[in-house]
């Protein structure tokens, strides 16, 4: 049977993606100083002796010089998906074919696990072209195995050097490309003769820094969750009777809200991180929301849309704590974590729980919906911590403004309507085909990538910077992925992980926000940001986000 494509993915099919001018013909690398881990040096120098402190590297249009040899590279699509995917790999595969036309790409099946158990595929031309400018990760599929022990190095090594593989590229978040370094790091020790290189990807924006201004796949994204935003409070000022409740993903950080508040004016958009400097308390949200309810009820406005981070209730210092002692007494394989799984009955489980938690902790746990608090105890993510996604904080925000706006009231105090809907915009944003700039900039990213492969570098992560100007103008290079790492908690132990990137309460972005939050809490300021747009002038179509906007103009 025939593949049917839409008429807007055949045209895309035909986009070529836009180069910086460095990566347009012969590349020459300019290496700059010495670098040194963001924090924990001595420790990041002690666990990473080969491949600590290693110069960043700049690229440069110049003359190539000796014969080449065809180059054999593989590559994982790691974590959760973020569009612009396959783009990045289209960008590896023709870096490779323009070094030596017989290289040849592998991609391994269903992310870090198809690497350990030698399930891989060989990318060709044909194929490749089905996926450009596609969104989503199906060439190859992505995975969550984590890349963590000698022994998964070992059974990886196998495999790459059956198929004489020189290079592995792995396209992942904070983690991947921290078990990136990882490996990196383990075949240099071993002179297994096996590169690693890294790419940025999540579309939570947390792998951020001067060196990565933006991860791939969070600018298409937000336009995806914005036109809905947009949809939602359209429809909030046309049947003017709702409350629109929306969860952004973003368990680590608020970058997606705060875009998504920039690109779109709702009446309330909560920010994590402020919510943890400024030590808020549930209580002082919920009074939050009921003020801003009933400023605009008072007005008539029985209306509005509040913008509610995933991570949210993680950052409430209150919960933190709660968080943190119910990560460790619920740590995968402990002794209290096998007697909890053992029993059926959530009552019991929570009464259980309950007994082992500190007394504040344990009064706030009690306190809390049912629902809520079985949620909080739900299994853990491959990273030990409490899946934020499936807490429905949205409606218990909801519920207990409910019962403010009630209890205001009766006392005289509020005197409007108020009526909600829930929504959690998630997946509809992880493969939405890129926007240009995400096409370009991925593109840019996997064409840096083979650049290092070919330079003989390993435990670098591709960087492409400058990305408020023309792609032209983009300078690319490599950045050592230890530069970026720290020491942080994890499982109960301390390990070497990429610092993640939250949203700088003292950054352009975050002040534009706040400049502008009570104007629009209080009037029907929406902003209507409609769909992606791929064709048409390129103040409308290949603008990157507001929060970069915002950032270079500081």
């Amino acid at each position: 049977m025939q593949k049917v494509i839409s008429p807007l993915q055949k045209v895309r099919a035909a986009y070529m993606p836009k180069l910086p001018a460095s990566l347009q013909g012969e590349v020459v690398l300019r290496e700059g100083a010495a670098t040194a881990s963001v924090d924990d040096q001595e420790e990041i120098s002690r666990l990473f002796p080969h491949t600590y402190g290693m110069p960043l590297i700049t690229f440069e249009t110049g003359n190539a010089s000796g014969a080449r040899q065809p180059l054999n590279a593989g590559v994982i699509l790691s974590g959760g998906q973020a569009p612009g995917g396959h783009n990045v790999i289209a960008g590896i595969f023709d870096g490779l074919k323009k070094w030596h036309p017989e290289s040849r790409l592998y991609g391994f099946l269903g992310g870090p696990g198809g690497l350990v158990d030698h399930n891989y595929m060989e990318i060709t031309a044909e194929m490749l072209d089905a996926y450009r400018n596609t969104g989503g990760f199906d060439i190859i599929g992505s995975g969550r195995t984590k890349l963590e022990e000698t022994a998964q190095f070992d059974k990886g090594l196998e495999i790459l050097k059956k198929l004489q593989i020189q290079a592995l590229v792995i396209i992942g978040g904070d983690d991947s490309n921290t078990n990136a370094c990882v490996l990196a790091e383990y075949y240099k020790a071993q002179e297994a003769g096996v590169q690693v290189i890294g790419c940025p990807k999540t579309i939570d924006g947390d792998l951020k820094n001067e060196m990565i201004e933006t991860s791939f796949g969070f600018d298409t994204a937000t336009k995806v969750y914005a036109e809905l935003i947009g949809n939602i409070s359209r429809d909030a000022n046309s049947a003017k009777k709702y409350w629109h409740f929306i969860k952004l993903m973003g368990r680590s950080a608020s970058h997606i809200g705060l875009e998504c508040a920039l690109k779109t004016q709702p009446n309330i958009c909560l920010v994590s991180e402020e919510v943890e400097q400024k030590k808020q308390t549930l209580h002082d949200i919920v009074e939050y929301i009921a003020g801003v309810v009933a400023a605009r009820a008072a007005g008539g406005e029985n209306f509005g849309v509040a913008l509610i981070p995933e991570g949210l209730i993680e950052f409430i210092p209150e919960m933190k704590i709660l968080i943190t002692e119910l990560n460790d007494l619920l740590a995968e394989g402990s002794a209290f974590e096998q007697e909890f799984r053992a029993i059926a009955d959530d009552a019991a489980r929570r009464q259980l729980v309950a007994g082992r938690l500190t007394p504040e902790s344990a009064s706030l746990f009690t306190s809390l919906p049912a629902g809520i608090a079985n949620q909080l105890t739900l299994d853990r993510d491959p990273h030990g911590n409490v899946q934020v996604s499936l807490i429905q904080t949205e409606s218990l925000l909801g519920e207990m403004v409910k019962a403010r706006l009630k209890a205001m009231k009766k006392a005289g105090t509020f005197k409007g309507k108020f009526s909600t809907q829930y929504h959690f915009f998630g997946y509809e944003g992880r493969c939405a085909a890129p926007s240009n700039f995400d096409a370009d900039y991925c593109y840019s990213l996997g064409y840096t990538a083979s650049v290092l492969i070919g330079a003989g570098k390993t435990g670098y992560m591709a960087s492409v910077r400058n990305l408020t100007k023309p792609a032209e103008q983009w300078i690319a290079g490599g950045v050592p992925v230890t530069m970026m790492m720290n020491m942080e908690k994890r499982h109960g132990h301390m390990k070497p992980v990429i610092q993640k990137a939250l949203v700088d309460l003292n950054g352009a972005p975050f002040r534009y926000f706040t400049e502008h939050r009570d104007l629009w809490g209080r009037e029907t300021a929406f902003v209507y940001p409609g769909p992606i747009q791929y064709f048409g002038p390129s103040e409308v179509c290949d603008q990157p986000t507001m929060t970069l906007q915002l950032e270079h103009l500081s």
